[in-house]
């Protein structure tokens, strides 16, 4: 018998693979950008944090009134849409949410007061990925005597009510010197940031000692590079990911916290001076409302929303960037 020929493979047949083979790697970075922008809801978070951030920046420009600005005869002004017998008290769309005791428009206020959130949300939480990234690397990597101190230091703060712990340090050191810095913002950034890295030491000593055995730190060290190159070039760029999803939900942490503060009064102080860049807060706002919530509910429903909808925002960016972040979720749409 004879052996049939084998038939000959055509072009057509090898044309998939090496289309597959001539295809660009995509990187980790990438499949989580686009898992990302696929998210309807993280992309609304973003858009929404990224207008407040702008009302935040060009506040002066957005207010159609001075936060400070005090109209006599205007006092809790009813908003645009309600209709008063009262001409005093009656609606004008030249307040829209109307007036507060002292003749202030509150919308103006308003928008003044997204400047201390979005500020929380930013100048703290760097102190506290700063302070928390080194920590922990240093922390994991060294090991021994030095992470035992470190990491008992850290259960000690961490053990600590946080907001009771906010609230003795804002009352203790509200009337000093360093209380009045910044209208009351230094202090505040302080507290903020003197326990919320704990947190986030533990975790990134967590990743580094997951990774410090592992081929590739091995393969760093056998070539002579120093701690710190190891630290900062390998260790750092793998464990972004859990560092990334932590500052997106520990923000939202920030700005309860501050508008906590705030609505206790031992927040941001009065400003006096129009020309200040930090004058009112959220929290300060919601403090002023619930003293009329019943004739004017507007005067603590607009802040409130505010931070309800800056919150919810940071929370789905932080719940889009964790499944966007997640290796196994690599390939899936």
């Amino acid at each position: 018998m004879g052996i049939a020929a084998l038939p000959r493979s055509t072009g057509t047949q090898a044309a998939p693979r090496d289309s597959l083979l001539s295809r660009k790697p995509r990187s980790l970075w990438i499949d989580a950008r686009d898992r990302l922008l696929r998210n309807r809801a993280a992309v609304a978070g973003m858009i929404i944090i990224l207008v407040f951030g702008l009302i935040a920046v060009f506040a002066r420009q957005v207010a159609p009134h001075s936060p400070l600005a005090i109209y006599k005869n205007n006092q809790y002004r009813l908003a645009a849409w309600v209709d008063d017998r009262n001409p005093v008290k009656d609606g004008n769309w030249m307040f829209p949410l109307g007036s507060d005791a002292n003749g202030r428009d509150v919308l103006s206020r308003v928008i003044f007061g997204a400047r201390v959130s979005m500020v929380v949300a930013i100048v703290p939480m760097l102190v506290i990925v700063i302070v928390g990234v080194s920590v922990g690397l240093y922390s994991g990597w060294k090991g021994g005597w030095a992470d035992m101190v470190i990491m008992r230091i850290g259960d000690v703060l961490y053990a600590f009510p946080g907001l009771l712990f906010f609230v003795i340090i804002m009352a203790a050191l509200r009337e000093t010197w360093v209380g009045q810095l910044l209208n009351g913002m230094f202090l505040l950034f302080f507290a903020l940031s003197l326990v919320n890295w704990v947190g986030l030491a533990r975790q990134v000593r967590g990743q580094v000692l997951a990774l410090r055995e592992k081929e590739f730190i091995e393969a760093a060290r056998s070539i002579g590079a120093s701690d710190l190159r190891i630290m900062y070039q390998h260790l750092v760029p793998n464990t972004l990911g859990p560092i990334i999803v932590s500052v997106a939900f520990g923000i939202p942490n920030l700005i309860i916290v501050e508008a906590a503060l705030g609505y206790l009064g031992i927040g941001l102080r009065p400003a006096t001076d129009p020309n200040a860049t930090f004058i009112t807060s959220w929290g300060v706002l919601l403090n002023e409302g619930q003293q009329a919530i019943f004739a004017q509910p507007w005067l603590l429903l607009a802040p409130a929303i505010c931070v309800a909808l800056v919150v919810i925002s940071f929370n789905f960016v932080g719940d889009g960037l964790r499944d966007a972040l997640d290796p196994r979720m690599r390939g899936t749409s």
